[in-house]
């Protein structure tokens, strides 16, 4: 699916990428060019029929990668004297608390062990226990060690209770299942170098649009500004500030080839074809998932680390990457894993092709796996 040397990124993103995807980034753009304008505009309009908003919501790009969206999203949504409840089950679940109380929104933790998926359940006691929160801010796929927690559920909820809803999706959106219609959200957010395939560089938020008119002067932020932006881009089609051109018109062509495999339904089948692959091929080698199948996502999977003196992260990372492949660290605070992306312009071909290039590598380094299978057992 690709060309060239480069390694293969097995992160969740940035993530490689296809030659068609590279090759778009060869022309230079002109900032108030309608040319590029009209490709911004169409990327807004698909964007939005993904999770079919059509109507309802409209898409708000920004420069920037996807946290400085998911900071606008709340900095613009959530009214200064709001407050936010945050399901927190790992590591960019943390961000968003981070960031709410840097722009000044007050937050509420709700703790969930980080193999675990939040519920509704525990959000709606959080809710009663709180009346004063007005906004969910929901992590869909918590990559921190590969969590999906159920959106389904929780949107459904927070429409009942009449709680907004901000989906940061930033890991999810494109490849697992989002609409709009039967799961309600003020605003989610994603980015382009996740699973459309594009290059980072740019957020967007898809917002509706109601939510989106009524939020002039929440926003602590001039660049991180939703509603201007988007007035802006309504009068004049332009950004407002000097967008990522290269990369635009790089997503352009990854949200084409997209649409082109099938959209979100075929998107997601491949990468779950992908994690089969994957946790078949490791489970042999003898290392264990940190997750229970039921709630991993097929996005990206943690492993327990070999449990052997020889093993050092730093020098198997280097030693995979020498055979083609860039692993990620573990993201986990009390036991020590590290993870692999299943995302990407990659199929499981590709996946087998890594636990070949663990297996080589874990001999070179001299690390019995044998004794992992037997500790396992």
């Amino acid at each position: 699916m690709i060309r060239g040397n480069d390694p293969i990124l097995l992160t969740p993103g940035p993530l490689t990428t296809s030659l068609a995807t590279k090759q778009a980034m060869l022309r230079d753009w002109g900032s108030w060019d309608a040319a590029f304008n009209a490709i911004t505009g169409s990327l807004c309009e698909d964007l939005v029929r993904i999770v079919h908003g059509e109507g309802t919501h409209v898409c708000v790009p920004m420069q920037g990668s996807g946290t400085f969206s998911v900071e606008a999203a709340i900095a613009n949504v959530v009214p200064r004297d709001g407050k936010v409840l945050v399901p927190q089950n790992g590591a960019y679940c943390q961000r968003i608390l981070k960031i709410c109380k840097a722009i000044g929104r007050a937050c509420v933790e709700l703790p969930i062990p980080e193999d675990q998926p939040a519920s509704a359940a525990a959000i709606e006691a959080a809710l009663a226990a709180d009346p004063s929160i007005t906004h969910v801010a929901q992590v869909h796929c918590e990559t921190g060690a590969g969590v999906l927690n159920p959106l389904p559920e929780i949107a459904q909820l927070c429409a009942r209770l009449g709680k907004g809803l901000i989906v940061d999706a930033m890991s999810s959106f494109g490849a697992i299942e989002i609409d709009a219609r039967t799961m309600p959200f003020d605003a989610l957010v994603a980015a382009t170098g996740k699973c459309i395939e594009g290059v980072p560089g740019m957020g967007f938020v898809l917002v509706r649009k109601d939510v989106l008119e009524a939020s002039q002067g929440n926003s602590h932020s001039l660049a991180l500004d939703l509603y201007d932006q988007y007035v802006y881009m309504r009068k004049t089609t332009q950004w407002r500030f000097t967008p990522p051109t290269h990369v635009v018109a790089a997503f352009r062509a990854a949200l084409d080839q997209y649409l082109a495999e099938g959209g979100q339904a075929v998107r997601g089948e491949r990468y779950r074809r992908n994690c089969a692959a994957l946790i078949d091929g490791m489970r042999e080698l003898g290392f264990r998932p940190f997750l229970r199948p039921e709630v991993q996502a097929p996005i990206i999977v943690t492993f327990h680390a070999p449990d052997d003196p020889r093993y050092d992260f730093k020098t198997f990372y280097a030693k995979v990457r020498e055979r083609g492949y860039i692993l990620y660290p573990g993201k986990l605070t009390q036991v020590e894993t590290f993870r692999v992306g299943c995302i990407g312009a990659i199929d499981d071909n590709e996946m087998r092709n890594v636990v070949s290039a663990i297996w080589l590598t874990l001999r070179e380094m001299g690390i019995d796996m044998a004794a992992q299978l037997a500790k396992a057992a």
